[in-house]
């Protein structure tokens, strides 16, 4: 009895080994969520022409915006999960967009984590005016005026508000959030005073810390950045574990084939050691990925309990 199960289960696994070993046999959709020309769409198109070189199929681009990007993700979820439907996923549309939006038409689980691409370090940035050289100064300045500091994002929802709100639960100070519609007008009003602060991508900040119009106060992720050395993270200037990261990740509908999964991983992080593809991320502001879809998976779970927690106990709403 249990050599015929033994051969039964080796003879169901048969088509899954024989689908990973042609694979792809056909054009793959590769579909980014948001216009052409932003920070998605140019990864998506550096992945596609890799895939394609390396593969020996075309894996075709195709941009599907609208709803902060939901539009398209939702399109990857429901596709038939046969490895030739894959989407690139922001952060915010897996971690984050399934509790702002109480009517999303997907879950987290409809998707299947495929490889970490790129990650963008944030960090936290005064105007030059804000007395604070420290986190512990800049918080017992919103603790001394509450609701007076104010924080800049690109947008309700986004990696940067949801920042500014952690970071003022965690130090239990209250702040204001000023919305804007993009990163370039909220950065401008933060270079002018309208706005005190602002957790913005290290490469935009960059110019402005060099001219001194910004002061960096901490980076958002769990080291120091390479590129900003001698500042500290917040996390270790007294919120352990704080770490607000933006990041892109490669995925397929949920139930995709493992050994289809496995061999785009290993492919994705043959791309990501190839020095002129670290130039090219490095001309987008980000560092490359890398990892196996089960740390992928984890890393979802995890931002996921951060940020609801966050939007529930600050009851934001999307814009």
């Amino acid at each position: 009895m249990k050599r015929f199960l033994s051969a039964l289960l080796c003879l169901s696994l048969l088509p899954f080994a024989a689908a990973a070993q042609t694979y792809p046999s056909k054009p793959v959709h590769l579909i980014v969520p948001f216009a052409a020309g932003g920070p998605a769409d140019v990864l998506g198109r550096l992945v596609g022409q890799d895939f394609t070189d390396k593969l020996g199929q075309s894996f075709v681009v195709d941009n599907k915006a609208g709803a902060a990007g939901n539009i398209g993700v939702d399109a990857v979820a429901k596709a038939v999960p046969d490895g030739y439907t894959l989407g690139i996923v922001p952060v915010g549309n897996v971690a984050v967009n399934p509790t702002l939006f109480p009517s999303l038409p997907y879950k987290a689980a409809d998707l299947q984590p495929v490889a970490m691409l790129g990650t963008v370090e944030n960090v936290l940035v005064v105007n030059a005016s804000v007395p604070a050289k420290s986190l512990k100064e800049l918080l017992a300045l919103a603790a001394a005026k509450p609701d007076t500091l104010s924080f800049a994002s690109p947008g309700a929802g986004s990696q940067a508000h949801l920042a500014g709100e952690l970071m003022g639960l965690s130090g239990n100070v209250r702040m204001l959030h000023v919305p804007y519609k993009g990163i370039g007008p909220a950065v401008n009003d933060l270079l002018g005073g309208q706005v005190s602060m602002m957790f913005a991508p290290i490469s935009v900040a960059l110019p402005h810390l060099k001219t001194g119009k910004l002061r960096a106060i901490g980076v958002a992720s769990l080291q120091r950045s390479a590129a900003l050395p001698d500042v500290p993270t917040i996390a270790e200037q007294g919120m352990p574990g704080f770490e607000a990261v933006s990041w892109y990740a490669l995925m397929a509908p949920a139930g995709a084939p493992k050994a289809v999964v496995d061999r785009l991983n290993a492919e994705a992080a043959s791309m990501l050691a190839r020095p002129d593809v670290k130039e090219k991320f490095a001309g987008l502001g980000m560092e490359p990925g890398g990892g196996t879809p089960e740390q992928l998976a984890a890393r979802i779970r995890s931002e996921t309990a951060r940020w609801s927690d966050v939007i529930r106990k600050k009851n934001i709403q999307p814009e």
